[in-house]
């Protein structure tokens, strides 16, 4: 199984990223692939950039590489309640190749804050809009209060329920 794995932030430093890579950690016999949004940088989508430039090279290859992939997992931060301009940006290139940027993937959705409303808000708007954009959602999770229940240094979640709802839900991509 192909699992690939972001945080949709390009914070240096993302603790979305550092769930998504745990919880990517958590598929068995697995070849996961982490990406960077960083990787991925592009000017901000207009449709006259659209066209006159056509779609970057860099929308083609995120595309491409969530087909390759079997599973998707994806931990959102929020700025303002919302996706992050990094992700949206990348998001927005990519819909202009094919509206079903997801493909059909499972995918399991995550969002963590430091605070205790663990992103809530833009995990329901990704959840709620996931048909639209062919993401075939086995699960969701929010994790509130990070720096509390996830460990940096091990790269684990240290609360043992949180962590028990994580592994049920990496589970579900395999369904």
């Amino acid at each position: 199984m192909k699992v690939l794995a972001f945080a949709a932030s390009s914070s240096r430093q993302s603790i979305n990223k550092q769930l998504a890579t745990y919880a990517a950690s958590l598929v068995e016999d697995a070849h996961v692939e982490v990406l960077d949004l960083n990787d991925y940088e592009m000017p901000i989508y207009s449709s006259d950039r659209e066209n006159d430039q056509g779609i970057p090279t860099h929308a083609q290859t995120f595309y491409k590489k969530i087909g390759e992939a079997d599973a998707v997992i994806v931990s959102f931060a929020e700025h303002n309640g919302s996706y992050t301009a990094a992700y949206k940006n990348i998001f927005d290139w990519t819909s202009r190749i094919n509206q079903k940027v997801y493909q059909n993937k499972p995918m399991l959705l995550l969002a963590t804050s430091p605070g205790p409303g663990g992103a809530k808000s833009v995990l329901s708007s990704a959840v709620g809009s996931a048909p639209f954009f062919a993401m075939d959602v086995k699960a969701s999770l929010s994790v509130p209060s990070f720096y509390d229940v996830f460990d940096s240094e091990q790269g684990v979640l240290k609360d043992d329920v949180l962590n028990a709802q994580l592994k049920e839900s990496v589970f579900s991509l395999r369904s």
